[in-house]
């Protein structure tokens, strides 16, 4: 997990401090600063980091950092909810279960769903049970290290 975390923090730093305008470049970079990752891993990290790519005005696009590289208060209150809600998660294979308190099922599981991360594929959520799928190649351990990064406090 510590390790997504390192990754995501110097993708930032790439960004920031280079003209980036395409992923083979940033995976050469990554590469560089010793992170060997898959086009699929720096697309799911560009998601998760909400990177975008900005005109420069005359020659093409570029990648870039939300303006405010905070979370948005609507979000806090997603991750509120979730941190709020969730007991307990357990796996197997690419099914989960998520055991949330009496009543907070629907509200966590819409909260997860507008986070919008990338390993969940969908949800149906109970009254204190929501069933996850993952999205085909992503692990438990995959989401665990999402939740680390967008939800601290989320134990399992």
């Amino acid at each position: 997990m510590r390790e997504r975390h390192n990754r995501l923090s110097v993708v930032k730093e790439i960004i920031k401090n280079n003209r980036i305008d395409n992923q083979d470049t940033l995976l050469d970079l990554l590469k560089e600063e010793g992170f060997n990752v898959t086009q699929a891993t720096l697309s799911r990290d560009l998601k998760m980091l909400k990177v975008g790519k900005i005109s420069d005005g005359w020659s093409g696009y570029y990648y870039s950092l939300p303006e405010n590289d905070l979370v948005s208060e609507s979000e806090k209150s997603y991750i509120q909810d979730v941190r709020r809600g969730i007991i307990s998660i357990e796996f197997s294979g690419n099914v989960g279960v998520v055991k949330t308190r009496p009543g907070h099922a629907n509200s966590v599981g819409f909260a997860l769903d507008v986070l919008n991360l990338p390993e969940i594929l969908g949800s149906i959520a109970g009254d204190d049970t929501i069933f996850l799928v993952l999205r085909e190649g992503m692990t438990k351990e995959d989401l665990l290290e999402s939740f680390q990064t967008r939800i601290p406090e989320i134990e399992n």
